[in-house]
């Protein structure tokens, strides 16, 4: 059972850091986080940080998660591409505010866990897809809005062409100075207009699908301190 108080405290957080988004609150309120945790960190899934998963990746912080998604400015009819499913968490969170998302991961493991969670909150409008993110999902294109939970060395063109006009990507992407920052394309008539939003540190942007993954250890319970995002 989620932690009622857990979940209050974080919601105040959120809005303390300024979150404002009053859909993506209740978004974030309504996915039982503990449920994308594993078992080794259950106490702090309510706490707002990133936690290990396995595959080495992490779900994200709660306030990255709503950074991103208030700045998707989604609307109910959206179509929404996710690249790096991760636990599954953020594309849970998006779930609740469009009528569909599609999620893309490299890590079959990682994959078939976070379908298993989506099947268990009865979330139906997620379609999943094991491949590499930087092709996007091109059949199913155009979309309203792309979201991507790793770090690119450059904005992926095939992920520039499916975004609809009109629609919005948020990527984090390396910068020439050594860091990662988070970066909102509006695709208009003119073209595509960046912004840059604020720094951040993601796990990076591979290409490709591993061949073939050990069997995932779970992340050692003693581990803690600050962990790159994901999804």
């Amino acid at each position: 059972m989620s932690d009622s108080a857990g979940i209050v405290r974080l919601i105040m957080e959120l809005r303390h850091h300024g979150i404002q988004d009053r859909r993506v609150l209740e978004a974030i309120e309504k996915t039982p986080r503990d449920l994308f945790v594993e078992d080794a960190f259950k106490a702090h899934a309510w706490d707002d940080t990133a936690l290990p998963i396995s595959c080495g990746q992490t779900i994200s912080q709660p306030y990255i998660v709503a950074f991103m998604t208030e700045h998707l400015e989604t609307a109910p009819q959206h179509r929404v591409l996710e690249i790096g499913t991760g636990s599954g968490y953020q594309a849970a969170v998006l779930a609740r505010l469009v009528r569909r998302v599609f999620t893309i991961e490299r890590h079959r493991h990682l994959l078939e866990q976070a379908r298993r969670r989506f099947a268990m909150l009865g979330l139906t409008n997620i379609e999943t897809r094991l491949a590499d993110g930087h092709k996007g999902w091109p059949e199913a294109a155009p979309f309203d809005r792309i979201i991507v939970t790793a770090a690119a060395a450059r904005v992926p063109e095939a992920l520039l062409d499916q975004l609809a006009e009109g629609g919005v990507m948020v990527i984090p992407v390396d910068t020439p100075h050594g860091y990662q920052e988070l970066v909102k394309i509006r695709h208009t008539p003119h073209g595509f207009e960046r912004e840059r939003l604020i720094p951040v540190r993601f796990v990076p942007m591979l290409s490709g699908v591993p061949r073939r993954e050990d069997a995932p250890e779970d992340p050692p319970p003693e581990r803690r301190g600050p962990h790159k995002e994901r999804g």
